[in-house]
C-alpha cells in the first residue's frame, strides 16, 4: 500500500487520519480513472456515494457512535468502483477496490 498526502477538507464531518491506497486502486489513479483527494473530500463531507440506504444510515450512526465509515464511488470508463473506508478510531482511511477488501 502507498501513503497519500491529501489536503485538508473544508466542511469535513470527521477526520480520516493516515490515508493509504491499495495497489489496485493506485493502478486506476495512475490510469487517470479518478483523483483521490476529490473522492476523499466527498467521503469526509458525508456524500457516501453509491451505498445502499442501510449503509448510508450506518455511516450517519457511525459519526455519532464511532464505528467504521464506508463510501463507494464509480470510477473510470468501465463499470467499476472504489471503496473508501475510515476506521472506527479515525486513525486511518484506506482507498481500495472491492475485490481487495
Amino acid at each position: 500500500m502507498s501513503i497519500l498526502h491529501v489536503p485538508v477538507v473544508s466542511f469535513a464531518r470527521f477526520p480520516v487520519g493516515r490515508v493509504v491506497i491499495t495497489p489496485g486502486a493506485l493502478a486506476l489513479v495512475e490510469a487517470g480513472a479518478f483523483y483521490p483527494p476529490a473522492l476523499l473530500a466527498l467521503h469526509q463531507r458525508g456524500d457516501w456515494g453509491m451505498v445502499p440506504r442501510e449503509d448510508a444510515q450506518a455511516n450517519e450512526d457511525a459519526l455519532r457512535d464511532g464505528a467504521r465509515i464506508l463510501s463507494s464511488y464509480p470510477v473510470g470508463d468501465r463499470p467499476g468502483k472504489v471503496w473508501i473506508i475510515t476506521e472506527a478510531d479515525r486513525s486511518s482511511t484506506c482507498i481500495l477496490l472491492p475485490e481487495e477488501g
